[in-house]
């Protein structure tokens, strides 16, 4: 009987169904494993491709030039003077004031969804809030134009078009990275922290504020990082709201004009020098959000090493 059954366990060949299976399992794991590497090649592949063509396009501006093309507060297309100095003002400006803006919203929102918010309403706040991600970006300005402009206008006074509008449109924008981030981050924490907080006689604020948030502190700056990322690199919602007027602010009711926007309004119709200037200034926004990826990195890095 046991000589049937073995012989009913056998395949042509010799090998046994179980042994073939585990080999068509092997194989399998084998390819999929070679489909990721494959994709991940083709990532890395896509980003170095991206990096040498914009250097290769933009760098002969910024060595002709020198420091005179990243100090120069002039940017005279037409009469050969290209200074970016008011572009890279006027994004720092602007993403500045989205931080100052967002950060505490967005911190105080992934608060009140970890520890305070009911459970019936966090099913309501967590998709609002994950919708504001999946809002086009055109809508947001749109918005600014038709609504808070004019607000600016009237109330504060100025044109209207201004670091002021830029910010709070680029507030409101990075409100998903930090709430969804800062959240994940508190709850991550692990529950002893806060069981042993208010054990002590500790109220429930005093163990967000003393125990939960610098606890969850490497997660919270890399939200605010990304954040950053994400404010430096939008363009057309702050076309729409800032005015593109291409000089350093003196105050948040001026207009002003961002990198990315100055390479979106005129890579249309640049030519020679020209273009090759707007390349040059999308090497020194690569550089700029490089730095950020590398701060997000040494952020991890330590919290693993810390944890």
């Amino acid at each position: 009987m046991e000589n049937e059954r073995s012989s009913l366990a056998r395949v042509p060949g010799g090998h046994s169904r179980h042994n073939t299976g585990v080999w068509s399992r092997g194989v399998g794991e084998n390819l999929i494993a070679k489909l990721f590497l494959f994709c991940a090649l083709v990532a890395v592949f896509s980003v170095l491709l991206i990096t040498v063509f914009i250097f290769i396009s933009g760098w002969p501006i910024i060595a002709r030039y020198g420091t005179a093309f990243i100090f120069g507060s002039r940017w005279y297309p037409t009469q050969g003077v290209f200074g970016i100095l008011p572009m890279i003002a006027g994004t720092f400006s602007v993403v500045l004031g989205a931080l100052l803006l967002g950060v505490p919203m967005g911190l105080a929102g992934a608060i009140f969804l970890a520890e305070i918010a009911p459970s019936r309403v966090a099913k309501i706040v967590r998709p609002a809030v994950e919708l504001l991600a999946g809002i086009p970006s055109v809508v947001y300005g749109f918005f600014g134009m038709i609504i808070l402009v004019p607000l600016i206008r009237e109330y504060l006074g100025g044109v209207g078009y201004s670091v002021l509008a830029g910010s709070v449109i680029l507030a409101v924008m990075i409100l998903p990275t930090i709430i969804t981030i800062s959240e994940a981050s508190l709850r991550a924490v692990p529950a002893e922290f806060k069981e042993g907080s208010l054990a002590l006689g500790a109220t429930h604020w005093q163990t967000i504020s003393r125990i939960l948030l610098p606890a969850a502190s490497s997660g919270i700056i890399a939200s605010i990082v990304l954040g950053m990322a994400r404010a430096i690199g939008e363009t057309m919602a702050v076309i729409m709201v800032t005015g593109n007027v291409t000089r350093v602010p003196g105050s948040i009711l001026d207009p002003v004009r961002t990198l990315t926007g100055n390479i979106v309004m005129e890579m249309g119709y640049a030519t020679g020098e020209h273009q090759q200037a707007l390349f040059a200034t999308g090497i020194v926004l690569f550089v700029f959000i490089v730095l950020l990826n590398l701060l997000v990195n040494f952020i991890s890095r330590r919290a693993t090493e810390i944890g």
